[in-house]
């Protein structure tokens, strides 16, 4: 059989790094996508090309509808159709300030870049999908995102997250029949280099902030996507999945 071909956004570092090698394990050829990190992209490239599999590399701001319709028109002339959809790429401000500090520019570049970009990348490889009759698409969001509630300093990109929500569980119901699951994966807070490490790299370590204990890893993620992309997995579609040992992100639990 052809094998599948995956696409993940951001993936030349951190949790997309993670599940582009990890789905290269299960077999999947792998379309890397970057901004700024060429050199890190193209070592990965390397990396996943040694397992066996096809894997190109694309530089696309998934914030510009132009650089998203060249991200999807060459990884079709280079590897073929789209059959899963990580959206892992969306910008986030570290700094914590309110609403009315934002200036116009980043309320635009947040919308795009979280909602609007993802949107968009799904709206052009659906039409592969829905020949093929099987897709996998794969969103990101944060802790307690399905709840919609407020997440003072954080008005943008809670919003379009929560946007993303919504618009997971309608496509999911959309697309169902076609044979194509869509689903929403919600990170704790991984940090650093913990993007890119195993469960068994991180789990003598503390997180007195975690519920469980330790910090997550790159691993907790990309196995979880992994599993969602088999074929039996298709009937799991319209979730918001939780992947943060307990971590609240807005309540911080007191323990």
């Amino acid at each position: 059989m052809k094998p599948k071909i995956a696409l993940i956004t951001g993936s030349a570092k951190g949790l997309g790094r993670m599940t582009a090698l990890h789905l290269a394990d299960q077999g999947f050829d792998i379309a890397i996508n970057y901004v700024h990190s060429r050199t890190e992209a193209l070592e990965l490239e390397q990396i996943i090309q040694t397992k066996g599999v096809r894997c190109t590399a694309v530089q696309a701001d998934i914030s510009k509808q132009q650089d998203i319709e060249k991200l999807v028109s060459q990884v079709e002339l280079k590897l073929g159709g789209v059959d899963i959809m990580v959206n892992n790429a969306g910008p986030f401000i570290r700094e914590r300030k309110l609403f009315a500090d934002y200036a116009p520019v980043e309320i635009h570049a947040m919308l795009n870049g979280n909602l609007v970009g993802t949107m968009l990348l799904d709206h052009l490889v659906l039409p592969h999908m829905r020949r093929q009759r099987w897709g996998r698409i794969i969103h990101f969001g944060f802790g307690h995102a399905a709840e919609g509630r407020a997440w003072p300093h954080r008005a943008v990109y809670a919003a379009a997250k929560v946007g993303l929500v919504s618009f997971t569980k309608t496509l999911a119901v959309e697309e169902a029949l076609s044979g194509i699951t869509v689903n929403m994966i919600c990170p704790g807070d991984i940090r650093g280099d913990n993007k890119e490490k195993t469960i068994a790299e991180v789990r003598g370590m503390e997180d007195h902030e975690t519920p469980r204990g330790r910090p997550g890893s790159g691993e907790d993620i990309a196995r979880v996507i992994a599993y969602l992309c088999e074929d039996s997995s298709d009937f799991i579609t319209g979730n918001i999945m939780d992947i943060s040992g307990g971590l609240d992100p807005i309540r911080p639990s007191i323990l």
